[in-house]
Parts: structure tokens; C-alpha cells; sequence
């Protein structure tokens, strides 16, 4: 791919992108208190009426599905960018190539949950959590591995 501004912006500014809007969901806005303020109005217009208890098991169950699906999708926005960013790199069989730009976009995925986890300890209405650590990562690995199956298929 040839390389120039336009293809380094096209490359990293999705990750970029990515970074902030987790940077965002870090602060004490996005907090589970805070979320609840707005999320169980619209529950209960959706879907009725619901108990303390059971709405407060659906909202962990969403915000942990939230990290889940968010950082398995910025591990594919940094998958994406280190295929593009590696894809001239001579010496690699087309399998290898994709194996390291995976492991690193795991890996950088990785790194930024545990960043945002270190970020929390710090704010008072949030508390950072090696568990969420671990959930982002597995969204990560998983989305990874559903492109990993999709290439299979095609060679």
C-alpha cells in the first residue's frame, strides 16, 4: 500500500476515533449510576415496567455486553490498522502477516483496557477492574477470530 498522509490518516484515525470514544466512556458520565438515570427510563417505555433487582441484573449484563462488544470492535479497528500499516512487510507468508497484526491488535487492545481500567481507580464513581481487563480482551480475541474463521473460508 503506498504510504503518504492520506493513507496514515486513513489508517489510524479510525483507532484514534476509537481511543477516544473509550477515553469517553471512561469518565464519570458514563458511570453505572449515571447510565441507569437514562438507560432504565427508556427500559421501562420499551419493555414496561421493571423490579430494582432484576433491572439492576440486566444493566450489569448490558454494560458488561457494552465492554465486550466495544473493545471486541476496537481490537478489529486495530487489526485494520496494522494489516494496513504491515502490509508491505517483505519476509511474512500472507498467514504470518495476518497472525502478528492480530496478535497485536489484541494486544494493543489489551493495553488500552488497561489503561482505561488504571484511568477508573482514579475516579471516584467508577473502580477499575483486572475482570473487565479480561472481558475486553476476550471481545477482542473473539472478534478477532470470527475474521480469522472468515479468512480461513476463503483461501
Amino acid at each position: 500500500m503506498k504510504q503518504g498522509y492520506a493513507n496514515l490518516v486513513s489508517t489510524w484515525l479510525p483507532v484514534l476515533i476509537g481511543l477516544c470514544v473509550i477515553a469517553f466512556e471512561s469518565t464519570n458520565t458514563m458511570s453505572a449510576e449515571r447510565t441507569s438515570r437514562y438507560l432504565r427510563p427508556f427500559f421501562t417505555w420499551l419493555c414496561g415496567p421493571i423490579t430494582e433487582a432484576h433491572w439492576g441484573a440486566f444493566h450489569h449484563v448490558l454494560r458488561k455486553s457494552g465492554h465486550f462488544i466495544g473493545y471486541g470492535t476496537l481490537g478489529l479497528i486495530w487489526l485494520r490498522a496494522w494489516l494496513r500499516a504491515l502490509c508491505n512487510h517483505t519476509g511474512w507468508t500472507q498467514t504470518e502477516w495476518r497472525v502478528r497484526c492480530a496478535a497485536l491488535g489484541v494486544g494493543f487492545t489489551f493495553l488500552t483496557a488497561c489503561g482505561d481500567e488504571l484511568h477508573q481507580t482514579f475516579l471516584p464513581s467508577r473502580t477499575g477492574q483486572f475482570s473487565d481487563v479480561l472481558l475486553d480482551t476476550c471481545g477482542a480475541l473473539v472478534f478477532t477470530l470470527l475474521v480469522a474463521a472468515r479468512w480461513r473460508r476463503s483461501a
